[in-house]
Protein backbone atom coordinates (compact mmCIF):
# COMPACT_ATOMS: atom_id res chain seq x y z
CA UNK A 1 0.00 0.00 0.00
CA UNK A 2 0.98 3.57 -0.87
CA UNK A 3 2.30 5.81 1.99
CA UNK A 4 0.58 9.07 1.71
CA UNK A 5 3.70 10.79 1.00
CA UNK A 6 4.46 8.33 -1.82
CA UNK A 7 0.90 9.14 -3.45
CA UNK A 8 1.47 12.42 -3.11
CA UNK A 9 4.93 12.61 -4.77
CA UNK A 10 3.66 10.37 -7.77
CA UNK A 11 0.80 12.25 -8.24
CA UNK A 12 2.54 15.55 -8.97
CA UNK A 13 4.69 14.07 -11.53
CA UNK A 14 1.24 13.02 -13.94
CA UNK A 15 0.89 16.18 -15.21
CA UNK A 16 4.38 16.53 -16.06
CA UNK A 17 4.31 12.47 -17.74
CA UNK A 18 0.98 13.52 -19.63
CA UNK A 19 2.86 16.83 -20.96
CA UNK A 20 5.93 14.87 -22.26
CA UNK A 21 3.12 12.13 -24.09
CA UNK A 22 1.65 14.43 -25.74
CA UNK A 23 4.57 16.73 -26.94
CA UNK A 24 6.18 12.81 -28.45
CA UNK A 25 3.11 11.86 -29.98
CA UNK A 26 2.80 11.48 -33.62
CA UNK A 27 0.61 14.16 -35.37
CA UNK A 28 -1.83 13.26 -36.88
CA UNK A 29 -0.95 14.50 -40.50
CA UNK A 30 3.00 14.73 -40.85
CA UNK A 31 4.52 18.26 -41.57
CA UNK A 32 4.84 19.82 -45.06
CA UNK A 33 8.54 20.09 -45.10
CA UNK A 34 10.20 18.23 -48.29
CA UNK A 35 10.91 14.79 -46.43
CA UNK A 36 14.83 13.82 -46.27
CA UNK A 37 16.40 12.08 -49.59
CA UNK A 38 18.71 9.16 -49.54
CA UNK A 39 22.01 11.08 -51.65
CA UNK A 40 21.38 10.28 -55.45
CA UNK A 41 21.00 11.35 -59.03
CA UNK A 42 17.22 11.95 -58.81
CA UNK A 43 15.25 13.80 -56.07
CA UNK A 44 11.85 14.59 -54.68
CA UNK A 45 10.40 17.25 -56.36
CA UNK A 46 8.63 19.64 -54.38
CA UNK A 47 5.01 20.44 -54.44
CA UNK A 48 3.37 23.58 -56.70
CA UNK A 49 1.92 24.25 -53.74
CA UNK A 50 0.83 23.50 -50.03
CA UNK A 51 0.25 20.36 -48.89
CA UNK A 52 -3.63 21.80 -47.56
CA UNK A 53 -4.09 23.42 -50.42
CA UNK A 54 -6.09 20.91 -52.44
CA UNK A 55 -8.81 20.50 -49.61
CA UNK A 56 -11.31 19.92 -48.76
CA UNK A 57 -11.21 17.33 -52.12
CA UNK A 58 -7.49 15.68 -50.88
CA UNK A 59 -6.60 16.38 -47.39
CA UNK A 60 -3.47 17.31 -46.12
CA UNK A 61 -3.23 13.83 -44.60
CA UNK A 62 -3.66 12.04 -48.69
CA UNK A 63 -0.79 14.53 -49.81
CA UNK A 64 1.67 14.02 -46.63
CA UNK A 65 1.18 10.36 -47.07
CA UNK A 66 1.15 9.69 -50.77
CA UNK A 67 4.16 12.32 -51.11
CA UNK A 68 6.15 11.75 -48.27
CA UNK A 69 5.90 8.20 -48.64
CA UNK A 70 4.98 6.72 -51.42
CA UNK A 71 6.22 8.82 -53.86
CA UNK A 72 9.65 9.43 -52.12
CA UNK A 73 9.69 5.92 -51.76
CA UNK A 74 9.90 5.56 -55.48
CA UNK A 75 12.47 8.22 -55.75
CA UNK A 76 14.76 6.30 -53.18
CA UNK A 77 14.41 3.22 -54.51
CA UNK A 78 15.25 4.32 -58.14
CA UNK A 79 18.32 6.01 -56.55
CA UNK A 80 19.40 2.47 -54.91
CA UNK A 81 19.12 0.92 -58.77
CA UNK A 82 21.20 3.24 -60.39
CA UNK A 83 23.87 3.53 -57.70
CA UNK A 84 27.01 2.81 -59.69
CA UNK A 85 25.25 2.18 -63.14
CA UNK A 86 25.19 4.13 -66.44
CA UNK A 87 21.65 4.99 -65.78
CA UNK A 88 22.48 7.38 -62.97
CA UNK A 89 23.30 9.68 -65.83
CA UNK A 90 20.41 9.66 -67.93
CA UNK A 91 16.84 11.48 -67.83
CA UNK A 92 13.76 9.80 -65.85
CA UNK A 93 11.79 9.78 -69.08
CA UNK A 94 14.82 7.85 -71.44
CA UNK A 95 14.38 5.59 -68.69
CA UNK A 96 10.93 5.27 -69.06
CA UNK A 97 10.88 5.46 -72.91
CA UNK A 98 13.85 2.61 -73.23
CA UNK A 99 13.41 -0.07 -70.08
CA UNK A 100 12.11 -2.49 -70.12
CA UNK A 101 9.66 -4.16 -68.16
CA UNK A 102 11.17 -5.10 -64.42
CA UNK A 103 12.50 -2.43 -60.85
CA UNK A 104 14.11 -0.19 -62.95
CA UNK A 105 11.25 0.33 -64.86
CA UNK A 106 8.61 0.96 -62.91
CA UNK A 107 10.40 2.61 -60.19
CA UNK A 108 11.41 5.28 -62.73
CA UNK A 109 8.03 5.83 -64.11
CA UNK A 110 6.17 6.36 -60.92
CA UNK A 111 8.68 9.15 -59.62
CA UNK A 112 7.93 10.79 -63.50
CA UNK A 113 4.01 9.60 -63.09
CA UNK A 114 4.30 11.29 -59.79
CA UNK A 115 5.22 14.17 -60.68
CA UNK A 116 3.35 15.06 -63.59
CA UNK A 117 0.23 14.35 -61.51
CA UNK A 118 0.64 17.11 -58.66
CA UNK A 119 1.19 19.27 -61.65
CA UNK A 120 -1.79 18.40 -62.94
CA UNK A 121 -3.96 19.33 -60.24
CA UNK A 122 -4.49 22.99 -58.46
CA UNK A 123 -6.65 24.33 -55.70
CA UNK A 124 -9.34 25.82 -57.36
CA UNK A 125 -8.91 23.97 -60.22
CA UNK A 126 -11.37 22.00 -62.79
CA UNK A 127 -13.83 23.57 -64.88
CA UNK A 128 -13.01 23.55 -68.74
CA UNK A 129 -10.12 24.47 -70.71
CA UNK A 130 -9.62 27.21 -72.94
CA UNK A 131 -7.78 28.00 -76.78
CA UNK A 132 -6.94 25.21 -78.62
CA UNK A 133 -6.83 21.89 -76.15
CA UNK A 134 -11.05 22.74 -75.70
CA UNK A 135 -11.11 23.09 -79.29
CA UNK A 136 -8.66 19.64 -79.85
CA UNK A 137 -10.96 18.27 -77.35
CA UNK A 138 -13.93 19.16 -79.25
CA UNK A 139 -13.00 17.82 -82.35
CA UNK A 140 -11.51 14.98 -81.02
CA UNK A 141 -14.69 13.73 -78.88
CA UNK A 142 -17.42 16.14 -79.66
CA UNK A 143 -17.77 18.25 -76.66
CA UNK A 144 -15.87 18.40 -73.47
CA UNK A 145 -18.87 17.02 -71.61
CA UNK A 146 -18.10 13.39 -73.87
CA UNK A 147 -14.69 14.27 -72.95
CA UNK A 148 -15.97 14.27 -69.30
CA UNK A 149 -17.87 11.58 -69.37
CA UNK A 150 -15.09 8.98 -71.46
CA UNK A 151 -12.31 10.41 -68.81
CA UNK A 152 -14.03 9.61 -65.30
CA UNK A 153 -15.02 6.23 -66.83
CA UNK A 154 -11.52 5.32 -67.56
CA UNK A 155 -10.38 6.66 -64.12
CA UNK A 156 -13.31 5.12 -62.47
CA UNK A 157 -13.06 1.20 -64.35
CA UNK A 158 -9.55 0.60 -64.47
CA UNK A 159 -9.00 -2.50 -62.96
CA UNK A 160 -6.24 -2.42 -59.59
CA UNK A 161 -4.05 0.34 -59.62
CA UNK A 162 -3.17 2.54 -62.45
CA UNK A 163 -3.63 5.91 -64.10
CA UNK A 164 -5.80 7.10 -66.74
CA UNK A 165 -4.56 9.74 -69.17
CA UNK A 166 -5.00 12.61 -71.60
CA UNK A 167 -2.76 11.82 -74.21
CA UNK A 168 -1.74 13.05 -77.73
CA UNK A 169 -1.57 10.10 -80.27
CA UNK A 170 -0.98 10.15 -83.71
CA UNK A 171 -2.29 13.60 -83.78
CA UNK A 172 -5.38 13.10 -81.76
CA UNK A 173 -5.76 14.09 -78.40
CA UNK A 174 -7.42 10.24 -76.32
CA UNK A 175 -8.28 9.46 -73.02
CA UNK A 176 -5.67 6.14 -72.16
CA UNK A 177 -5.70 3.91 -69.27
CA UNK A 178 -2.29 2.33 -67.99
CA UNK A 179 -1.87 -0.11 -65.10
CA UNK A 180 0.23 0.13 -62.47
CA UNK A 181 3.59 2.34 -63.48
CA UNK A 182 3.10 1.96 -67.25
CA UNK A 183 2.89 5.82 -68.93
CA UNK A 184 1.67 6.76 -72.43
CA UNK A 185 5.88 7.81 -72.77
CA UNK A 186 6.66 4.03 -72.84
CA UNK A 187 4.14 3.29 -76.08
CA UNK A 188 5.48 7.12 -77.70
CA UNK A 189 2.50 8.80 -77.05
CA UNK A 190 2.22 12.21 -75.39
CA UNK A 191 1.09 13.10 -71.58
CA UNK A 192 -1.47 15.82 -71.19
CA UNK A 193 -2.67 15.56 -67.69
CA UNK A 194 -3.01 12.44 -65.60
CA UNK A 195 -5.23 11.05 -62.49
CA UNK A 196 -3.61 8.40 -59.77
CA UNK A 197 -6.53 6.03 -59.41
CA UNK A 198 -3.94 3.60 -56.86
CA UNK A 199 -5.81 3.46 -54.13
CA UNK A 200 -3.24 5.27 -51.39
CA UNK A 201 -4.13 8.53 -53.69
CA UNK A 202 -7.62 8.23 -52.33
CA UNK A 203 -8.30 5.84 -50.18
CA UNK A 204 -7.80 7.64 -46.84
CA UNK A 205 -10.49 10.20 -48.02
CA UNK A 206 -12.86 8.21 -49.91
CA UNK A 207 -12.43 4.65 -48.80
CA UNK A 208 -13.01 2.34 -51.85
CA UNK A 209 -15.38 5.38 -53.35
CA UNK A 210 -12.84 5.87 -56.45
CA UNK A 211 -16.15 7.55 -58.27
CA UNK A 212 -16.29 10.27 -55.90
CA UNK A 213 -12.79 10.98 -55.45
CA UNK A 214 -12.42 11.12 -59.47
CA UNK A 215 -15.85 13.48 -59.79
CA UNK A 216 -14.42 15.56 -57.09
CA UNK A 217 -10.54 15.38 -58.95
CA UNK A 218 -11.98 16.31 -62.23
CA UNK A 219 -14.69 19.29 -61.52
CA UNK A 220 -12.67 21.15 -58.61
CA UNK A 221 -8.45 20.28 -59.14
CA UNK A 222 -7.78 19.61 -62.51
CA UNK A 223 -4.94 22.27 -63.69
CA UNK A 224 -6.06 22.61 -67.21
CA UNK A 225 -3.30 25.43 -67.59
CA UNK A 226 -0.78 22.96 -67.37
CA UNK A 227 -2.49 20.46 -69.87
CA UNK A 228 -2.90 23.36 -72.58
CA UNK A 229 0.94 24.05 -71.98
CA UNK A 230 1.79 20.64 -72.52
CA UNK A 231 -0.75 20.07 -75.37
CA UNK A 232 0.98 22.88 -76.64
CA UNK A 233 4.12 21.94 -76.65
CA UNK A 234 3.14 18.06 -78.48
CA UNK A 235 2.17 19.78 -81.35
CA UNK A 236 4.81 22.29 -82.14
CA UNK A 237 6.34 21.52 -85.09
CA UNK A 238 10.19 19.82 -84.56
Amino acid sequence: MLTRKQFLTAAATLPALAAALESDAEPAVPPAATPQLDAGPFTLERLPYDQAALAPFISAETVSYHYGKHHKGYVDNLNKLVAGKPEASRTIPDIIKTADAGPLFNNAAQVWNHDFYWNSLKPKGGGEPSGDLAAALKRDFGSFAEFRKQFAQAATSLFGSGWAWLALANGIVQVMQTSDADNPMHHKHKPLLVLDVWEHAYYIDYRNARGKYVDAVIDNLLNWDFAAANYAQAVKKP
